[in-house]
């Protein structure tokens, strides 16, 4: 009897060592693709940087960020930032203009109207426009939303950031709904209920407890758009113009950051020459402003957190 109950102690301490050895190797394959993603995260700021530095040995950080012509590759060089930036705000805002109202709405319906099997019939197809390739939303804004738009504002040129940045709008539009909705829907059903027994009607529900309830997601989303929107390239490469202007107005053409660095990218320049450096210097650049959005949008959650 005890030799039995030896070999049960046994295999019952086997199987608990197999256990952890199993959890042990599971927590470690986990934090392995956790350090893949910090440590592609590393690797572009150093590299950034690193090529950066080499083009500021030749550009003064001064004129990079005060010069208002850039015209890296021109004999006649300058190399003055704010052209590009201008046009990078310029089509992010007409686009947030058009996905944070057009994605809220559709989340909230989405998420407190819409009937359980049309919810679970137009989420996938909403979803389906994000894995449309932008070089087509290009072609799109090109051939189709400019000339709609040349009919309404006559003198209006081909290349224009506002069908850019109402296409990239409707193209960021999936991104802002589906997260909306997904924050929407994680409200907790008591907040409701409690709106509900108040005498609050369901639309007076979902624009004072559920979207404030909602809003570190709906934040998260608006993040995610505004990355997108400054991020995307194709679409500007095709329908802006890639003309380097220092303009807020939307109906002139324009460059934005991504736009240039293919442009250059795609071209003849030498390794390690300065107009080569110049698109490092763009992209460290995008990478500021993309991390001043992100900071930005976590302040603002935490300070709603805490009024809220």
């Amino acid at each position: 009897m005890s030799r039995t109950s030896s070999l049960q102690a046994r295999g019952a301490f086997s199987s608990l060592r197999y256990r952890r050895t199993r959890d042990r190797m599971v927590e470690l394959v986990l934090l392995a693709c956790g350090l893949v993603a910090v440590f592609a995260t590393v690797a572009i700021v150093f590299i950034l940087v690193r090529e950066s530095l080499g083009f500021f040995d030749h550009v003064s950080l001064r004129d990079f960020l005060t010069d208002t012509t850039w015209t890296p590759l021109f004999d006649d060089a300058h190399y003055g930032i704010l052209p590009l930036v201008s046009g990078t705000l310029t089509v992010t805002g007409v686009a947030l203009l058009v996905a944070i109202p057009l994605g809220t709405l559709i989340a909230i319906y989405l998420s407190e109207f819409a009937p359980h099997r049309l919810r679970e019939a137009v989420k996938p197809v909403l979803e389906l426009l994000g894995a449309v390739p932008t070089v087509v939303y290009g072609y799109f804004a090109l051939l189709i939303v400019t000339p709609v738009l040349q009919k309404i504002i006559p003198g209006l040129p081909g290349f224009n950031m506002l069908s850019a940045g109402l296409v990239i709008g409707l193209m960021i539009v999936p991104y802002v709904a589906s997260v909306g909705e997904d924050a929407m829907r994680a409200v907790p059903r008591y907040m409701r209920e409690g709106s509900y027994a108040m005498g609050a009607t369901r639309l007076q529900t979902a624009l004072r407890v559920v979207v404030p309830g909602a809003f570190s997601g709906l934040a998260a989303a608006y993040i995610l758009g505004i990355s997108r929107a400054v991020g995307e390239t194709m679409i500007l490469a095709v329908a802006a113009g890639m003309q380097p202007n220092l303009t807020f107005n939307p109906l002139e053409p324009a460059a934005t950051i991504t736009a240039f660095i293919v442009q250059v990218a795609l071209g003849d320049l030498p390794h390690g020459s300065l107009g080569y450096q110049t698109i490092f210097a763009a992209g460290l650049t995008l990478c500021l402003l993309t991390l001043f959005f992100n900071i930005l949008g976590h302040l603002l959650r935490k300070r709603f957190r805490q009024a809220y």
